[in-house]
């Protein structure tokens, strides 16, 4: 063990086409101050070790050993195929990596892989585009979607449903919990106990446990830690982030196990549970570089326990022995400015896969590609969206940092990774801040510096003028999404949007003039929202995307949150929070009761449906009604809204 090395983990499971860059920020910021530091993605590792020819002899193993009686057509398909799974299994990794990209022309054949149930989706694109629409004459019913030139995205697509036939057969024949994103989430998120988490880590191992069991202790072995920081972003990352803490203590007790991350920040912020310190020996809550300062000196013994900050500890003697304690010594957090630039080194940039879950070109960015993520800005320079954990430091805590060091530091990334595309990943990058920087990689890329490409979340503000979207057009943006929520005027000022449709209308359509994509997050579910609010925001989001506003939406069932203003004050929304239990644990979602009384759960299906199929271009011209499986009013906005909005907008 080398004196005070710390290793920070990416666990499973997060996202398999880039890192995630809670450990990139932690490590760049821990080796600027001194710090001996390295970083390990076991999320990627974990698939990469599952999805091979040696992983899938396992899975046929468990799958065999079920009884004829539990295995599904699924998992017969897959037995009865397997000699082609473990033949391809490689060779499909290494294209998705993008090491041998050949193979496409095999691939989009269709004689090479074989076609689990998640194919079928193949065919319901074919019918909606009618006869003969998605067949190109050599009965590819995708053609229509890639056209002549897409052949190399059209295997990615084919490869990305391969691998989802296999992930669905894990399900079934290894862990019901595996999922390449949300895995084994129900055990973490908003639990107000420790003991449904606690159960399942003291059950026997899954093959996956045993496989990440193994991964943690070569890393071990690998970097020989005296401390590991575990950041857990999501609670589909929680249970496999115990796991190796279980593998750690079991391995050698002395290491030093540190839980943070943004599951942590929101969901743990009353934690009383000890148990949780059988497998972790700190839990620091918000921005991580203070507390992790703080506890590294402690550790060091140049400062006492009580000098820590924002950290959870179980005492260990005394008359509290055995409670949790918070220990917060009030001091101040390392400005944005301060923070440093993030680092891969460590991390196997090339060996990320790049899938393709969905055509949209906008909706793709999230899974293709190997993205450098980076924030423009500490925190939400608006915070004041009702729906949102506005009261959490991560948000509410806003700085910024000039053009001219957000430049250094995308070119200080450039030239560490070799990769010119970033995400921004703020909250909600500040129009005025992104206005700078992108006059600033304009100028510099007039100097000769290589171009970058970029993404990030905004805000639909008017601020973003058709020439601003130009300028950010030439500073390298492709793509921008931000929160159109529930599409409706009345709800978005009780929201604190601070827009209305119409001007978010305006200004995506400047963004889409400027040949940048835009994705809208859209909303259901909101206190007071009744059906004709529900049927007439789905009429205006028909109308953004039939003028191209739009290119890609999802709609999300609103949850309200302990730490969101309406969580916070559920009389000024018109409802009724139902009482939680006694919480020990996770504290986050919070049940209510509306007197609207609608079943937004019957609605959510017919929204999630129009707004699949307006990504791809099917449906724009039909009433709204027709998504909907339950009756539903007419809308009551004009087919042509937003088209008079478009047209008055000088």
């Amino acid at each position: 063990m080398n004196p005070q090395r710390v290793l920070s983990v990416i666990p499973p499971m997060t996202q398999l086409n880039t890192p995630y860059p809670s450990t990139a920020y932690l490590t760049g910021f821990l080796r600027a101050r001194g710090v001996d530091a390295v970083q390990e993605d076991l999320a990627l590792a974990l698939i990469l070790r599952l999805f091979t020819p040696a992983g899938l002899d396992a899975v046929r193993a468990r799958a065999e050993a079920l009884p004829l009686a539990q295995r599904s057509p699924r998992l017969a398909g897959f037995l009865e195929h397997f000699a082609a799974y473990r033949r391809t299994i490689g060779p499909v990794i290494a294209f998705l990596q993008g090491r041998d990209s050949t193979l496409m022309h095999r691939i989009v054949a269709r004689d090479l892989l074989p076609e689990g149930p998640r194919f079928d989706a193949l065919h319901a694109y074919a019918d909606a585009t009618g006869d003969g629409a998605g067949d190109d004459g050599g009965g590819d019913p995708m053609a229509w979607a890639f056209g002549a030139l897409g052949t190399h995205d059209r295997a990615r697509h084919y490869a990305t449903l391969y691998l989802n036939d296999l992930a669905d057969v894990l399900r079934e024949a290894v862990d019901p919990r595996f999922e390449f994103v949300r895995y084994a989430e129900s055990l973490a998120m908003s639990q107000p106990t420790f003991e449904p988490l606690a159960m399942a880590l003291a059950a026997p191992p899954t093959l996956v446990d045993d496989l990440l069991r193994a991964l943690t202790l070569e890393a071990l072995a690998r970097h020989r830690p005296s401390v590991v920081l575990l950041s857990v972003p999501f609670p589909g990352s929680v249970y496999a982030a115990f796991r190796i803490a279980q593998a750690i203590k079991a391995q050698d007790p002395v290491i030093v196990t540190v839980l943070g991350g943004g599951f942590v920040n929101t969901e743990l912020r009353e934690l009383a549970e000890p148990r949780v310190f059988d497998f972790f020996d700190y839990v620091t809550l918000d921005a991580g570089e203070r507390p992790l300062l703080a506890l590294l000196e402690h550790l060091r013994g140049e400062r006492g326990p009580s000098r820590l900050v924002r950290t959870f500890r179980r005492e260990a003697d005394g008359p509290s022995a055995g409670a949790v304690r918070y220990i917060n010594l009030a001091e101040p957090d390392i400005a944005f400015a301060e923070v440093g630039t993030p680092t891969w080194d460590g991390l196997p940039l090339a060996r990320y896969l790049s899938l393709l879950d969905l055509l949209n070109p906008m909706h793709r960015l999230w899974s293709d590609g190997r993205w450098n993520k980076l924030t423009v800005a500490q925190g939400c320079y608006w915070k004041k969206c009702s729906f949102c954990d506005v009261s959490l430091d991560y948000i509410g805590r806003y700085e910024g940092a000039s053009a001219e060091l957000l430049a250094d530091r995308i070119e200080a990334i450039v030239d560490e990774t070799g990769q010119t595309g970033f995400h921004f990943v703020d909250e909600a990058a500040p129009p005025k801040a992104l206005k700078a920087l992108s006059a600033e990689l304009i100028r510099r890329g007039e100097l000769g510096r290589p171009p970058i490409s970029w993404w990030g979340n905004i805000r639909f503000e008017k601020t973003f003028t058709p020439a601003l979207c130009e300028q950010l057009a030439a500073s390298g943006c492709i793509a921008v999404s931000g929160g159109l929520e529930v599409a409706s005027d009345r709800l978005l000022a009780l929201m604190a949007k601070g827009v209305t449709v119409e001007q978010v209308a305006r200004v995506t359509r400047a963004f889409s003039e400027a040949g940048i994509l835009v994705h809208a997050y859209l909303m259901y579910g909101f206190p007071t929202q009744t059906v004709q609010d529900t049927v007439d925001a789905l009429e205006y989001v028909r109308q953004l995307f039939a003028a191209g506003c739009i290119q890609s939406g999802f709609f999300h069932r609103f949850a309200c949150t302990v730490h969101s203003p309406v969580g916070l004050e559920p009389d000024k929304y018109g409802i009724t929070l139902k009482p939680l239990p006694p919480v020990t644990f996770a504290k986050n979602d919070i049940g209510f009761i509306d007197p609207t009384g609608v079943d937004h759960d019957a609605l959510g299906v017919g929204l999630k449906k129009a707004v699949y199929n307006f990504m791809h271009g099917i449906g724009l011209e039909e009433d709204v009604r027709t998504w909907f499986d339950v009756p539903v009013p007419k809308a009551k906005v004009g087919r042509q809204r937003i088209a008079k909005a478009l047209a008055s907008r000088d």
